[in-house]
């Protein structure tokens, strides 16, 4: 079967209004993992089954939606069409349960949300941590990845709500709202016992300082590692290296054996005693976390309930007398 683009463009949207939501659930599955045995182990019904479902769609369609190989399930143009349409139905589809249903006064429910590595490690922890102790029958399910990969799950409906960090103007995303949250310095790490290594006990680090120490560098994929080399290019500096392309935990754990330092975002350091900061300088680099929600979609009681809580997250990690109160400004809301 071939699809004309005439019929990707004008009728998909309309055929997909009419599927059932478990075909469109089925397509979605196949899609994201590229294979129908594991994606019947995840939706819990037999290969056979999850095969007719497909079948049936593309039939409603009169599309070809997977091309199936040996190899794997790769995507139709008609398939490239549905997906991000099939994801944006079940999200609300099931936005629509939750907020029908009220979640029973938050006693049950579930919330998605996504943040990057270096916000997973520091504001989403305590976040969760005061949402599970106020709703524990409520389900937490985190996403993490890059910014622009958030947006674009938010938008899909595959998540209910993201942290995403910008820097400088960000060009708008159509249906999604960006909330600043708060301005964070980056600062540079090293060992507690730092001093007894060879290092320095001096407040502020300048840049051309920082070039000459060795370093623990994140993988080229991560936001902060584009930021600080960016920072070095435009200095016309080169860093010195000792470990590169570790992924945030690892950077952390050999900061923290001494291997080198590394420059990470200022609430990293919260609850860790065995890192030493010091604010970078000449220049100073910040960023912004915002808080990524639909406009489109009403949030549920439990999205809502989120949103309260990451807000308050803020306002107290960053309160006045605070030792990060000196490193993050919080952002005026209305």
């Amino acid at each position: 079967m071939h699809a004309s683009n005439a019929l990707i463009d004008s009728s998909i949207y309309q055929y997909a209004i009419a599927m059932k939501l478990d075909q469109l659930r089925s397509f979605e599955a196949v899609a994201r993992i590229g294979n129908f045995t594991r994606a019947a182990d995840e939706l819990f019904v037999a290969q056979p089954s999850l095969s007719r479902q497909i079948g049936a769609l593309e039939a409603d369609l009169g599309a070809e939606l997977l091309r199936r190989a040996p190899g794997g399930v790769t995507l139709t143009a008609a398939g490239e069409v549905l997906l991000p349409i099939a994801r944006r139905m079940l999200g609300d589809a099931r936005a629509a349960r939750e907020q029908l249903d009220q979640l029973a006064g938050l006693r049950r429910g579930s919330v998605r949300l996504g943040a990057p590595p270096t916000l997973c490690v520091s504001l989403v922890t305590e976040v969760v941590a005061a949402y599970r102790s106020a709703h524990p029958g409520v389900e937490l399910h985190i996403t993490e990845g890059g910014s622009r990969f958030l947006v674009d799950a938010l938008h899909e409906g595959a998540l209910d709500l993201a942290l995403v960090v910008t820097r400088g103007a960000q060009p708008p995303t159509p249906a999604t709202e960006l909330v600043p949250l708060l301005s964070e310095e980056l600062v540079v790490v090293s060992a507690t016992d730092a001093q007894e290594r060879g290092g320095t006990e001096q407040g502020e680090l300048a840049l051309a300082q920082l070039a000459r120490m060795p370093q623990v560098a994140f993988s080229r994929s991560y936001d902060l590692r584009i930021a600080t080399d960016a920072a070095f290019a435009d200095a016309g500096l080169t860093p010195t290296i000792a470990v590169e392309g570790a992924e945030m935990d690892a950077v952390l754990r050999f900061v923290e054996r001494g291997i080198g330092v590394a420059v990470v975002p200022a609430m990293v350091v919260i609850d860790r005693p065995g890192l030493h900061s010091q604010r970078l300088v000449r220049p100073q680099l910040t960023r912004t976390v915002n808080l990524a929600r639909r406009t489109e979609v009403g949030a549920s009681a439990a999205a809502s309930e989120m949103q309260r809580i990451i807000f308050d997250t803020v306002d107290r990690l960053a309160a006045p007398g605070t030792e990060l109160a000196q490193r993050v400004t919080v952002a005026a809301r209305a």
